[in-house]
């Protein structure tokens, strides 16, 4: 922000001033003599004419603000808040992620047999992207049963195994059976 400096401008030339005050035409003496009541009102017309005709003739000269911050914060601006015309996208976006795509088989090796019989621990094979928290949900969903805890680990081959350890409620044979590991 600039701030706006007003000055007004001297005669250039004052002899050539004096000169056509000179050559104008002499008015009239009776109307250089005003009545009383008149005087003051003639007299405040002619100074605001001629304060008015000094503000025409000035000069507009831009005066920089003077910092006293060595820091400069950019000017805040309005902003806008979005009002599209029609959805970026057609259609809402499903997910990806359902109870199917996150457990994706039961290991059956010798191992997980005996964890199931032992421990009362479900192992699967997961998705790379899924989190104990899925996995916890997507047992209950599928098999009906309450999860205790939930260990993950990626195998050497790049596959996520996931052991689901079931509440005492729950027995892993029974489960094991419905789903037809055993």
């Amino acid at each position: 922000a600039q701030a706006i400096l007003v000055v007004p401008r001297a005669p250039e030339n004052s002899a050539r001033c004096a000169l056509a005050s000179a050559m104008a035409p002499k008015k009239k003496a009776a109307a250089a003599a005003p009545t009383e009541g008149e005087a003051p009102q003639k007299a405040g017309a002619k100074k605001a004419a001629k304060a008015a005709k000094s503000a025409k003739k000035s000069v507009v000269r831009k005066v920089k603000k003077v910092r006293k911050n060595v820091h400069f914060f950019r000017p805040k601006t309005k902003i806008t808040p979005r009002n599209p015309k029609y959805p970026m996208k057609s259609t809402v976006g499903r997910v990806r992620m359902d109870k199917y795509r996150i457990i994706q088989c039961p290991v059956t090796t010798e191992s997980a047999m005996k964890k199931i019989e032992e421990i009362n621990t479900l192992v699967f094979l997961v998705d790379l992207q899924a989190t104990k928290r899925n996995i916890k949900d997507a047992v209950k969903e599928l098999y009906d049963v309450k999860c205790a805890k939930v260990n993950t680990l990626i195998r050497p081959d790049g596959r996520k195994k996931a052991y689901v350890h079931l509440t005492q409620d729950y027995d892993a044979l029974d489960v094991a059976n419905r789903i037809g590991i055993i």
